[in-house]
């Protein structure tokens, strides 16, 4: 994996279409397994749809497969058994119709803020004025209008994973996967940026699946919560999140929010 896989782009590559379906749902899986060696069962018969334009975060403890998950989404590795598509066409490769972001930024000490975000576009093609133009508007974005042409060492811990978002969002990707991404900064700087993501992910229309260990964030930033099961990776229950947007820090110290929190802890205390 080279020096910027923070963001997985790729060449769309071909993909036989599945039959019928509903054309609102963008990701969808029937018995998904992925084994690793033949044995190690990573996921276990996984079944699923996510819908254009929802974001769903992925819950469970550490090794239940969820990684996994987002890696076979991506088309970075094969499914062993069940069946999973993306927009309606079975995953056999990457797509430039999916992005995903890792909890470490990586980016490249020697460019800028703005050299970092064109990475994917240079990946695929030589960058126009035109696409650095939107590099500056995505690092606006993500709040870094004065820091586009600050180098990584000059940046914080938070400024530079909201390079690698701008990054994420250069692709032009309409459904974006997120593993962990802000688990190694501290709780006031990853309040902030989920935050921001949600505000981001609103404004640009995008379909999210977000991987946290984090039962509170998980539930503060969803629409619904996929509650994995130790590995073998199982799927124990999807939970709807009722609470409307726009969402505030304020939601989590409601009885109705820290009373879903405790269901989605119990569902994971099951199992």
């Amino acid at each position: 994996m080279n020096a910027f896989s923070n963001t997985i782009v790729a060449a769309d590559r071909a993909r036989p279409a599945m039959a019928g379906g509903d054309p609102d749902i963008v990701i969808s899986a029937d018995g998904l397994v992925k084994t690793f060696n033949g044995e190690v069962i990573a996921l276990d018969r996984a079944t699923f749809d996510i819908r254009r334009g929802s974001f769903v975060s992925l819950v469970g403890p550490s090794g239940c497969g969820k990684s996994t998950l987002l890696r076979l989404v991506a088309g970075l590795i094969a499914k062993t058994g069940g069946e999973l598509s993306v927009l309606g066409h079975g995953v056999s490769g990457p797509s430039s119709d999916v992005a995903m972001m890792f909890q470490r930024p990586t980016l490249l000490d020697w460019r800028t803020a703005v050299e970092n975000v064109l990475l994917p576009t240079e990946v695929k093609r030589s960058a126009t004025n035109a696409d650095r133009r939107r590099a500056i508007d995505l690092l606006n974005l993500v709040g870094l209008k004065d820091f586009a042409f600050s180098f990584p060492r000059q940046l914080s811990g938070g400024m530079q994973q909201r390079v690698a978002l701008a990054r994420l969002l250069q692709t032009g990707a309409n459904i974006l996967l997120l593993d962990e991404p802000f688990g190694a900064l501290d709780e006031f700087t990853r309040e902030r940026l989920n935050l921001e993501l949600m505000r981001i992910v609103e404004d640009v229309d995008a379909t999210v699946l977000f991987v946290t260990h984090n039962i509170a964030e998980a539930i503060f930033l969803a629409d619904q919560v996929m509650v994995m099961t130790p590995r073998p990776g199982r799927l124990a229950r999807i939970v709807d999140v009722p609470f409307e947007r726009p969402r505030g820090v304020e939601l989590m110290q409601t009885p109705e929010f820290n009373g879903l929190v405790g269901e989605v802890r119990s569902i994971l205390g099951g199992h």
